[in-house]
């Protein structure tokens, strides 16, 4: 029989931090002192799995993307090893956080890569034989075997092209095989069996549907909650063929929203009174089966979505994120960056160094405000729909989540003062934006709320926001204080 497993509660949210490439230690810390006391439901990490270290170049050493270029399935990384993701899992858990891992499973390593270039855990590779695994040439979609070109994609409109031939001379799996099948899922179930509650799983398009619904059919349940792994797809946007487009795959797991995430840069970039009109939007999928962002990696650096570079409209963002009911939410914090390709801080061999948060970490994910805005939208969460949207003018809105929360959102140079329909009970409430309810007070402003209305001024370039579990002297919200109690787990 197995031990004896501490069972742990976690938290009722399904509020994401997306810790894009922060080390294991990093993760850690960040869920024991700030996630799990924020209410965060889960944090998402880098791919975990032992990849390509590639030399300097004309992009710098180690650039970012590595890690998305596996060459073994062995928990040995830039980020940390096995022993060290098992305790950030199993500390995250204890802080009441789940953890996603960002799943690379459609392809291996380039098949251009300079001659010598090993991995971090010193493993060989070529283009398409991965020993440590083991992968041969059998494994692999070659041109001339089912991709129809001579191995690159020509046209992203071909579903037989995007999904047999190699996206950017990375070695595509051949997933219809059964062995090849086997593998993913053995890898993924490594990660279950470590704790791991769920995926982000990188370039999804590129599998066909029912190989990947194959691969997750021979997944284990969690050991945390016994549940089915959560998974978030990476079905990136553009393609014209509705078999290609995001609402074709969420029969196998929830998507990336990347028109949600474009459409808020261009209220924010432009009028934010355009936020009353999500609803119209042409959105990658419905709201019950999306993951939504602000931003990620790939959309930061083409400058398609709001990033950090973009000051306050960024933080305003992530809280209209925090507070919309569209998908379940998540807020992403990484490095700073002036190079597209540059390498998050490094030791000298790649290895990533720990987060200190300042000029070369963003660290949004544990501000008073976006905590508090965690908060709010676990609070709110019961109610999937806005009422009284409030235009005060064209950069100034307001709007509430049934009875259950209100947020004020003020993205011009002046501050604005307007009366607003709150849905709240009347009495006081602690603005969860500027700090916290206590025992006797709030640390930052108060809210009154009067025949259900509140007269408010929001400050310029920031916003307000009241919610039900935050009233001066009100106890902290219990996902705050997860528990823990021991049980024994079926073998």
């Amino acid at each position: 029989p197995t031990p004896a497993r501490a069972a742990v509660v976690l938290n009722d949210s399904e509020v994401t931090a997306n810790l894009w490439e922060w080390n294991w230690n990093s993760v850690a810390a960040a869920c024991t002192d700030h996630l799990g006391p924020a209410g965060y439901g889960a944090v998402q990490v880098a791919p975990p799995q032992e990849s390509v270290k590639l030399p300097a170049s004309a992009d710098g050493a180690y650039p970012w993307y590595e890690v998305y270029q596996p060459v073994s399935y062995k928990l040995d990384s830039r980020f940390g090893n096995r022993q060290q993701f098992a305790a950030m899992v199993t500390a995250c858990h204890n802080a009441g956080v789940r953890v996603y891992v960002d799943a690379v499973v459609n392809h291996m390593a380039g098949t251009n890569n300079p001659a010598g270039t090993r991995g971090y855990a010193g493993t060989e590779f070529s283009g398409y034989s991965y020993p440590a695994v083991p992968y041969g040439a059998g494994d692999f979609h070659r041109p001339g075997d089912n991709c129809p070109t001579g191995g690159a994609i020509s046209d992203w409109n071909n579903e037989a092209q995007v999904t047999s031939c190699e996206l950017l001379s990375l070695s595509d799996l051949y997933t219809e095989k059964e062995a090849v099948r086997n593998k993913i899922a053995g890898y993924l179930n490594d990660l279950i069996g470590l704790g791991v509650d769920g995926f982000r799983v990188d370039a999804v398009k590129h599998i066909r549907k029912d190989d990947f619904a194959a691969i997750l059919g021979k997944l284990n349940n969690t050991v945390a909650e016994g549940r089915r792994p959560y998974v978030a797809q990476e079905i990136f946007d553009g393609a014209s063929n509705p078999a290609l487009q995001a609402r074709a795959y969420i029969g196998n797991g929830d998507v990336l929203d990347f028109a949600y995430a474009k459409g808020i840069r261009s209220a924010f970039q432009g009028s934010i009174s355009a936020l009353a009109n999500v609803p119209n939007w042409n959105l990658d999928a419905p709201s019950a089966n999306v993951f939504a962002m602000v931003t990620n990696h790939d959309l930061e650096r083409d400058g398609v979505v709001l990033s950090y570079k973009n000051g306050t409209d960024y933080v305003l963002a992530n809280y209209f994120a925090l507070a919309y009911p569209h998908g379940k939410p998540s807020v992403y914090d990484s490095f700073t960056w002036s190079n597209r390709n540059q390498s998050p801080p490094h030791d000298g061999t790649g290895r990533v160094t720990d987060t200190t948060c300042g000029a070369a970490w963003n660290c949004l994910s544990r501000t008073t405000g976006v905590k508090g805005m965690v908060g709010w939208a676990n609070a709110a969460r019961p109610v999937k729909t806005v009422s009284d949207f409030t235009t005060v003018n064209s950069n100034v809105i307001g709007f509430h989540r049934g009875d259950r929360a209100w947020i004020g959102v003020n993205d011009s140079g002046s501050a604005t003062t307007a009366t607003f329909v709150t849905g709240l009970a009347d009495g006081r409430y602690c603005d969860v934006i500027s700090g916290v309810a206590t025992g006797s007070g709030c640390t930052g402003s108060t809210v009154t709320v009067a025949g259900g209305r509140a007269t408010v001024t929001l400050p310029a370039n920031d916003a307000v926001a009241i919610h039900v579990n935050a009233r001066p002297g009100a106890s902290p919200s219990p996902t705050a204080t997860p528990t823990v109690s021991p049980t024994a787990s079926p073998t």
